[in-house]
């Protein structure tokens, strides 16, 4: 039996995958979590117990903590599955960089979806083929990691101002880092340069 814990922070996503995992017989949903927090936790608490974790099916966006964040931390424990709405070449790098060992888009058939589980357990990579195409001509992010958090900040309507509070940095360093990502996305303002990276999977 194949023992997988769901992280999706919509309530009927989670429901609707489990209710379509269980219909395998060597499949078996053992924990739930609607985010990166609560997944690291569930898997946490699950480690040497008979109900310990095989593959994690874990979504991108989610709040508190994202996806790729928790598959950093618990990658160690289970071996990570992305299933999102999300399917861009940046996420799919960021993904595997965190551990994953599978990327796949929602919309996956449950046929496939199940199958992949199965290949995962069994050691191996299953990736989406056309994203994996498309990711080979996408380039890496050319953000920092500061630069990344002030884009998602300014995409939450965050002011430099506001930034700046947060971030505890002068507000000349706020704009230098904005002017930063905007000449990095070739874009005409922070806010179009924020959505650049948005959807590359930068952030």
């Amino acid at each position: 039996m194949i023992r997988i814990l769901l992280a999706d922070d919509q309530h009927l996503i989670r429901g609707a995958l489990k209710a379509l995992l269980q219909t395998e017989s060597d499949l078996s949903v053992v924990a739930e979590a609607s985010d990166g927090i609560e997944a690291i936790r569930e898997v946490t608490k699950l480690t040497e117990t008979p109900q310990s974790v095989d593959i994690a099916l874990i979504d991108i966006d989610m709040p508190r903590m994202n996806g790729i964040d928790a598959i950093a931390q618990i990658s160690q424990r289970c071996k990570c599955l992305v299933v999102t709405t999300f399917a861009r070449p940046g996420y799919l790098k960021r993904a595997l960089a965190a551990g994953a060992s599978g990327f796949l888009a929602k919309d996956t058939p449950p046929e496939q979806l199940a199958e992949a589980i199965r290949r995962i357990h069994n050691g191996l990579r299953v990736i989406d083929p056309a994203l994996a195409e498309a990711s080979l001509f996408t380039a890496d992010s050319p953000l920092t990691d500061r630069e990344a958090d002030i884009a998602r900040m300014t995409l939450q309507g965050a002011q430099t101002s506001d930034i700046a509070a947060q971030l505890h940095i002068a507000k000349g360093t706020v704009r230098n880092h904005i002017s930063s990502i905007i000449a990095k996305t070739d874009a005409s303002n922070r806010i179009e340069a924020a959505r650049i990276a948005l959807d590359n999977g930068w952030l």
